[in-house]
């Protein structure tokens, strides 16, 4: 059964912290808040936590479009190649905060993703989380926690989330109430930037 452990997302204990980073470089798979959704992650190196994330979630791995969580945008040039200024003025307006940017990935991608072209990349706003992965010291794969239920599309509750998970994750963070409203995602992949989900994150910092 899962660990549940509190914390807060304007004071984020150091101890809890350390603890969820062991959890993750032991392979573990955690459920932690961001700035919208709850989300899934692994360490980004663990094959095994990644193969997991991608049972769970019924797809093959090397098919899945997780995104990667960074610290900021200093991890960018370990799985993205080179983007002009443009680009980078767009992130620099819009992160951290709740987006998930598509963006031309690089040689470095860790070997499950080497297939792919593009990555998605997220700095959410949300101290927990961004302290987790960069006490870490390397990006954390993430997915959303879909709802089965059609009215209420993602699970907001840490406590109902804790009993419907508890069985398939090794931790779940309650840092309070989530959001109900995914990211927004934009590729910016190509010459003009495609916003390929409205949510969240307000398209305007475009």
């Amino acid at each position: 059964m899962a660990e549940f452990i509190k914390i807060y997302s304007d004071k984020p204990s150091e101890a809890a912290i350390a603890k969820v980073v062991k959890v993750l470089q032991n392979g573990g798979l955690v459920i932690y808040p961001t700035d919208t959704v709850y989300g899934l992650g692994c360490d980004i190196t663990n094959s095994r936590a990644l193969e997991k994330i991608a049972k769970i979630k019924g797809v093959k791995l090397e098919k899945a479009n997780f995104s990667f969580i960074c610290h900021d945008l200093s991890n960018l040039s370990d799985y993205v190649r080179q983007i002009d200024t443009s680009t980078f003025k767009i992130l620099k307006r819009a992160l951290p905060g709740p987006y998930t940017f598509i963006l031309p990935g690089n040689n470095n991608l860790p070997k499950e993703f080497k297939k792919k072209t593009t990555v998605g990349i997220r700095v959410p706003d949300n101290n927990i989380i961004l302290e987790i992965v960069r006490q870490l010291g390397n990006p954390v794969v993430s997915t959303s926690i879909r709802d089965e239920d059609d009215v209420i599309e993602y699970t907001t509750d840490p406590e109902l989330i804790f009993e419907k998970w508890q069985n398939l994750v090794d931790l779940v963070i309650d840092g309070g109430y989530g959001d109900n409203v995914g990211s927004t995602i934009i590729d910016l992949s190509e010459h003009e930037p495609v916003i390929v989900r409205e949510g969240k994150g307000d398209i305007d910092i475009l």
